[in-house]
């Protein structure tokens, strides 16, 4: 039976897909969990649980046009894919970068749908952005840009409907003039984003839930074998929000973070990277210049190398999808690595899986590792419709909580006979049940 489904479930998967390799990677990883089960209950084949699953809801596609400082103007693409509202109202970030097409955000919106179905808030999945590139743009040129992007998805959204958060090259700035654009035309002030300035209606610890809720996680990880994070060193990729935030908070657990990267090549400084460094490449706006900082902090600058060739006890994956390699997994493996946790949306490539899987190496998926930015934005949203604000202290703990909520549901799905926990098959299963049930309940649609 688990054959037969499976030859379906993903002829379908291509036919209706093709060319979409970023979504059909994230699907096929996911379902190759679920069909077990779903071979095992008639109620879920009979009602086709899994394709209902893998079509979003709706897909909405529209031209931004916008003007440059110079009088020029320009055409993008924008969109959102609203992938499924079973849990609650559509939650997900908005990217802005030339690379955005359909299919990486389809494969994002999955992914988000899974992910907020693990925190137990009431969130279904979306994600949005647009083709377009800040690099090098002025402020009143990105302000323009979000203000034209929002004169079409204004329509679309609302804190009950869909609520829009950031991602990569949407932060706090583009946040603000996203906010500004829909209550103009919306004429209503609304908790309709998350990851606004806390002057009008943001919430304490959002910068940093991403990173933090990751180290949370990998701290849960070890205290099931009796470990902590003390003296482990830490291997992160990526010098952005999240990797910078994790790097801070595993810092501050006395774990060493010998490495950092970015599409250049990687830091490494074998005796961490103290924690009032990192302090102050998240203080700079700038982007960090990571081969200035080896050199000033005695590190090593390693020209085109990645993080994932020295020896480190704790691997975070933090920059882009498929950054982390059949290869990389292999090296990994040979230096000793005892857990991999997902700071970025599908890091690693399925081979490396594979490898970190047959190894017995604990990795952890992005939907469950890296669940506190949505578990926040989701608490930012209670706050916005009770007109209250939470300190910084009660919501670090409530991410906590949530992100120890997270990894327990792992540890029930994914447990082994031999003890083992196959992480990402339990983040499957727990939000595909929670899923699923909301399905059967709410009828055919």
């Amino acid at each position: 039976m688990s054959e037969a489904i499976h030859q379906d479930v993903y002829q379908w998967l291509e036919q209706r897909n093709p060319n979409q390799n970023e979504f059909n990677q994230a699907v096929t990883a996911l379902f190759d969990d679920l069909i077990p089960l779903v071979a095992e209950n008639r109620e879920y084949q009979r009602q086709q649980v899994l394709k209902r699953l893998t079509e979003p809801d709706r897909i909405i596609s529209f031209r931004v046009v916008w003007e440059d400082d110079n009088g020029e103007l320009h055409v993008n693409r924008g969109y959102r894919v609203q992938h499924c509202g079973l849990l609650g109202p559509y939650k997900g970030g908005i990217r802005f970068h030339p690379l955005v097409n359909e299919s990486v955000l389809k494969f994002l919106a999955f992914e988000q749908t899974f992910k907020n179905a693990l925190t137990n808030l009431p969130l279904g999945g979306g994600k949005g952005g647009a083709d377009f590139d800040p690099k090098g743009r002025s402020d009143r040129e990105i302000m323009r840009f979000c203000q034209a992007y929002m004169n079409e998805l204004y329509r679309h959204i609302g804190e009950n409907t869909d609520v829009p958060a950031g991602d990569i090259n949407v932060g706090s700035r583009e946040i603000g003039f996203l906010f500004g654009q829909y209550r103009r035309l919306a004429n209503k002030f609304s908790g309709t984003f998350t990851g606004k300035n806390i002057e009008f209606g943001g919430s304490h610890v959002r910068m940093e839930a991403t990173g933090f809720g990751l180290i949370y996680f990998v701290e849960n990880m070890l205290k099931k074998s009796g470990e902590s994070l003390a003296d482990k060193d830490v291997a992160i990729s990526g010098a952005g929000n999240v990797a910078l935030h994790a790097a801070l908070k595993a810092a501050e657990k006395k774990a060493r973070v010998i490495t950092l990267s970015n599409s250049h090549g990687s830091l490494y400084c074998i005796g961490g990277i103290e924690h009032s460094i990192i302090e102050k490449l998240l203080d700079s706006s700038a982007r960090p210049d990571l081969e200035q900082l080896a050199h000033d902090i005695g590190g090593h600058w390693r020209e085109g190398e990645k993080p994932w060739n020295v020896a480190c006890d704790i691997a975070l994956p933090c920059g882009t999808q498929n950054e982390l390699d059949e290869d990389d997994a292999k090296q990994l493996v040979n230096q000793g690595c005892q857990i991999l946790a997902e700071g970025a949306n599908m890091p690693c490539t399925i081979k490396a899986i594979d490898i970190l899987n047959n190894a017995k190496i604990a990795n952890a998926p992005g939907k469950a590792s890296n669940a506190g930015g949505v578990a926040l934005s989701g608490l930012e949203m209670s706050q916005n419709a009770s007109f209250t604000s939470l300190s910084y202290e009660e919501l670090d703990e409530k991410l906590n909580g949530i992100m120890h909520s997270i990894h327990q549901q792992c540890v029930d799905h994914g447990n082994t006979i031999d003890g083992w926990v196959n992480y990402r098959k339990g983040a499957n299963i727990a939000a595909f049940n929670r899923l699923a049930a909301s399905m059967l309940s709410q009828g055919i649609a």
